[in-house]
């Protein structure tokens, strides 16, 4: 008879269960399944752990693994027996397996749903966080499997282990017996459990990138022995910006003529040098730790180059050469060989084809990109996936005098990407407005969540390429949307993220936000020596939705001190949130000339003297203003950094604007933070060629600003007492179960209104009327008046082609409607005519609900017809929506005044709509396999609302690459 362990594996390898994971100091590694063929790793991971590990492992001394111990450790029937390994460079680092177990901890099968587990983590690998990453996949593998609970014997003294039980987040049960603890512990996720999950996640993504942008040394690899060349210009530039570490030139080609021999004349090689850094053939004949490898060799050569870094341990790659995705299939598959050779030894890579990264700290001072100038220090941290664009900006900020704080060029990102920058950001010190040129997101769900949790502190400003296109850069691996743009910008605007179109936009809200408070509100105050550019101003303002004071003109005799007198002024006035200052060249009683400096003083000294309102300034061929204005702002390594991106003073009552169309009621109250100002000297004012990048930067900084206001109380999704969530996922699983099909399906009319009905959404009863008579007979049922309406797809909701027919007060009504009908359109069998009650008359709107697979589950609203399908009037949400979130969906879209009582006409119940839509919100979130819902028409009366008609998609539930145990994207 064979005992379980002598059995085949019951199941094929799960490869799914393999992992590439971030450890808690930035290194990586590989999290798979211990399979038979990983007998000899096994022997000799263990001959590398303690005699103590060991022995908290096995609770007795235990030198040795027997023959008997290696086969159950290394075979697994991958359900009731699973072992899992974290690899670095192939071999295993630590291990940890679970046995399934019965009441009375014996070894069970399903339908047993305990499992006892237990670790082992190779000392030198201690305080890395393996185990509790460990803990994560294994307990996914579990739930997977229909393991609800893990029991754990730990000793006493084996305090490391024991907290990482109990650090999990988990809820947990904990006895003490015969000088063993046991821990008990559930394994569904709880908000904690979430929350310590991604935690640990930012710390150690975050700590990957600052072992990229902090190195102690750099080995740079393909430095040519001719001036000139990729490798030869990124060790000029390191050399050039003062990089406080060691530097290493690297190539293989590197002969006699570099080398020579030793002047003693016995043969011996001397000491080379490139430039007068250190040269070597090979990385691995460094004496010294290399902590970061800049690669720029042919891409044939790139994997010994790696192999070479890895057995040396580097611990990050910045690869430069082409020749990868961007290249074709060939290149895309020697692209994802790059990041598998790479993880494996523990390393990230910035690229392929990247252009580099910059450090400007003055303890690191690293240039390793193919920007010849290094940027001076400054508070922003710049992001780009394409080299072009990297250029562009890097000039722009150079030429208006703006610092940088770190920046990354991705290239291809193969693996370091946005959402690990953002990581990084979002603690760092140095950093206080991040600006992102993205072409592709790779992980939507990530990224609008780090970003949300990053706007509340920093702002963010994204520029998305390639997005009316619909064509992927090449060297991209993303997963698709089928979210069209405006759908995906409006979710980032939700996530608190200034999305611009253009990289000058970019610029332009960046130095405004680097270098100026936050607006409390939209009012707007505009002063300068031009009339005519006052007047270009306010017409700016109010197209960009800002709220402008009469432009208050100086004349053109205006002197500097006349300037800083008025802006003093309305920086004073309590009607006045920020000031926009134009300034032309002006010629004094005198002849004196145009003086750029003194204005730049003067206006620096009136704006210090009121901190907590925005400055910026429209210069029009007044060369040396933005330069003077800039360089009074010194971003040198040693200048003091005023605190930017903060709330103002608490403002003064906003009123109104008076506008025909009366305006949906304010969502949140303003905030009350009070900053403390900032140094005088150290006073930013940003100056710009044009009225209209002022104002948008300014009306960017406005809506932030709000944003941040409304994010620090986002309200809370409602519990609805008469929600059946139960019944309803009973009735899906049924529905599912019945049809058979992977795609899913689309319910039957009476399915989806049964299934909406149980999260307390009625839809309005409609009997088809396959004939008049039929016809009457329902109209009778239902009660008179009554809509008749055709529901074929050409002519569905569709009012406006004379498909429906309303207010038919009787019988002979009815019937002579339904002859106009079949007589313009079709036969009844074409037409699919039905009978509808009538409802209470109000606004046409339609709600609606997809699961997209990269972004998630995502709720729209809009006005039914012309406004949603012509216009594009339509707002997106990502679901759960709060009641808060609810509100601001419904007063977002531009034609919301007619929910609120435009040119005199009754308001509708706004309160029902939004309860309508966190039902609707809830039923997809609660619900998974709900991956499409349609309520068209939902007529909103003045009191209450209808849903006239109602579609529902079913589909087993996509993948949540953002539940599960932290992983990095697969390739």
């Amino acid at each position: 008879m064979q005992t379980p362990s002598d059995q085949q594996d019951r199941h094929d390898y799960p490869s799914h269960w393999e992992a590439d994971v971030v450890l808690r100091d930035g290194g990586t590694a590989r999290i798979r399944p211990i399979t038979a063929e990983d007998a000899d790793r096994l022997v000799s991971f263990y001959e590398q752990v303690s005699d103590e590990s060991k022995y908290y492992r096995f609770f007795a001394p235990y030198p040795r693994l027997s023959a008997k111990d290696v086969h159950r450790f290394t075979h697994h029937d991958q359900v009731d027996r699973v072992g899992l390994a974290a690899t670095v460079g192939g071999e295993f680092i630590a291990t940890v397996r679970y046995d399934r177990i019965d009441e009375r901890g014996m070894a069970a099968s399903a339908p047993a749903d305990e499992a006892e587990v237990a670790f082992l983590v190779q000392d030198a690998h201690q305080g890395r966080g393996v185990a509790s990453t460990l803990l994560e996949h294994i307990a996914a593998v579990a739930r997977e499997r229909g393991i609800r609970r893990f029991a754990a014997e730990v000793l006493p003294a084996n305090t490391k282990m024991i907290k990482v039980f109990t650090d999990a987040g988990y809820q947990q049960k904990r006895s003490f017996e015969d000088g063993v603890v046991r821990l008990e512990f559930d394994l569904e996720p709880t908000d904690r459990s979430l929350a310590v999950q991604r935690a640990r996640e930012q710390r150690a993504e975050g700590r990957s990138v600052q072992r990229l942008l902090t190195p102690g040394s750099v080995a740079v690899i393909g430095v040519g022995r001719a001036p000139g060349g990729v490798g030869r210009s990124v060790l000029n530039n390191l050399q050039e910006s003062g990089y406080t570490g060691r530097l290493y030139a690297v190539n293989s080609a590197f002969g006699d003529s570099v080398f020579g021999e030793d002047a003693s004349g016995e043969g011996t090689q001397k000491r080379a040098d490139i430039d007068g850094v250190p040269a070597h053939r090979s990385v691995a004949d460094i004496e010294e730790p290399v902590d970061l490898a800049v690669i720029s060799v042919p891409a044939d050569r790139v994997p010994q180059v790696v192999a070479e870094c890895g057995e040396r341990g580097v611990r990050g790659l910045v690869v430069l050469s082409a020749g990868y995705g961007e290249s074709g299939v060939e290149g895309r598959e020697r692209q994802r060989e790059l990041v598998r050779q790479a993880r494996s030894y523990g390393m990230r890579i910035i690229g392929p084809n990247a252009f580099g990264v910059i450090n400007t700290s003055p303890e690191t001072r690293l240039n390793a990109s193919l920007a010849p100038q290094s940027p001076a220090r400054g508070r922003i941290g710049l992001f780009t996936q394409s080299g072009a664009i990297g250029i562009a900006l890097l000039s722009g900020l150079h030429r208006r005098g703006a610092g940088l704080s770190t920046f990354v060029g991705s290239g291809n990102r193969a693996d370091v990407s946005g959402n690990d920058l953002l990581q990084y950001w979002f603690e760092d010190p140095d950093t206080d407005v991040t600006l992102m040129y993205l072409e592709t997101i790779g992980n939507p769900r990530k990224f609008t969540r780090l970003a949300r949790r990053s706007a509340t502190t920093k702002p963010l400003v994204v520029v998305q390429g390639a997005r009316h296109s619909g064509i992927t850069p090449t060297g991209h691996a993303v997963q698709a949307t089928r979210l069209p743009h405006a759908t995906v910008s409006a979710l980032l605007r939700q996530a608190g993220v200034i999305r611009v179109d253009t990289v000058t936009e970019m610029v332009d809200a960046g130095l405004l936000l680097a270098g100026q408070p936050l607006p409390s509100g939209p009012r707007v105050a505009i002063l300068g020596n031009s009339e005519s550019l006052g007047l270009l101003t306010y017409d700016a303002c109010v197209a960009d939705g800002l709220r402008p004071q009469r432009p208050r003109d100086l004349t053109t005799g205006a002197t500097p001190a006349d300037f800083r007198t008025a802006l003093a002024e309305a920086l004073s006035d309590d009607g006045c949130d920020a000031v926009i200052v134009n300034a032309i060249p002006w010629v004094g009683e005198d002849g004196a000339t145009t003086d750029p400096e003194t204005l730049a003083t003067e206006l620096r000294a009136a704006a210090a003297g009121c901190p907590a309102k925005p400055v910026a300034v429209v210069h029009v061929e007044l060369g040396g203003l933005a330069e003077t204005l800039a360089a009074a702002t010194s971003t040198g390594p040693d200048a003091p950094t005023p605190p930017t991106g903060r709330e103002p003073e608490t403002p003064p009552s906003v009123e109104p604007p008076s506008t025909e169309a009366p305006q949906p009621p304010a969502v949140e109250p303003p905030s009350t933070q009070t900053p403390e100002p900032p140094p005088s000297d150290q006073y930013r004012i940003p100056a710009y060629p044009a009225a209209e990048r002022a104002v948008r930067a300014l009306s960017e900084a406005v809506k932030y600003a709000q944003w941040r206001r409304e994010a620090a109380e986002p309200g809370r999704v409602h519990e609805y007492d008469d929600i059946d969530e139960n019944g309803a996922a009973g009735r899906i699983e049924e529905l599912l179960a019945a049809d058979g099909d992977p795609r899913g399906l689309t319910l039957a009319p009476a399915d989806a209104h049964e299934l909406l009905a149980r999260y307390g959404i009625p839809v309005r009863q409609a009997l088809a009327a396959p004939d008049p008579d039929a016809a009457a007979e329902a109209a009778r049922t239902l009660g008179y008046p009554v809509a008749l309406k055709t529901t074929a797809p050409h002519l569905r909701h569709r009012a406006d082609l004379g498909g429906v027919r309303l207010d038919l007060a009787d019988e002979e009504q009815l019937r002579r409607a339904y002859q106009e009908l079949t007589d313009a359109f079709g036969t009844p069998a074409e037409l699919r005519p039905v009978v509808q009650g009538m409802v209470p008359r109000g606004v046409d709107t339609v709600v609606r609900a997809v699961i997209d697979p990269a972004a998630g589950a995502v709720l729209s609203f809009g006005l039914a017809g012309a406004a949603s399908e012509l216009l594009g009037d339509t707002a997106h949400r990502l679901v759960p929506v709060t009641d808060r979130e609810a509100g601001s969906l419904i007063r977002s879209i531009r034609t919301a005044p007619l929910l609120f009582g435009w040119r005199g006409s009754a308001p509708v119940d706004t309160p029902a709509l939004e309860e309508l839509l966190q039902r609707v919100s809830r039923l997809v979130d609660d619900h998974p396999e709900v991956v499409g819902v349609s309520l068209e028409p939902v007529v909103v009366a003045q009191r209450g609302l209808s849903v006239l008609d109602a579609s529902v998609r079913l589909a087993p539930p996509p993948a949540r690459d953002d539940l599960g145990p932290r992983t990095l994207p697969g390739y």
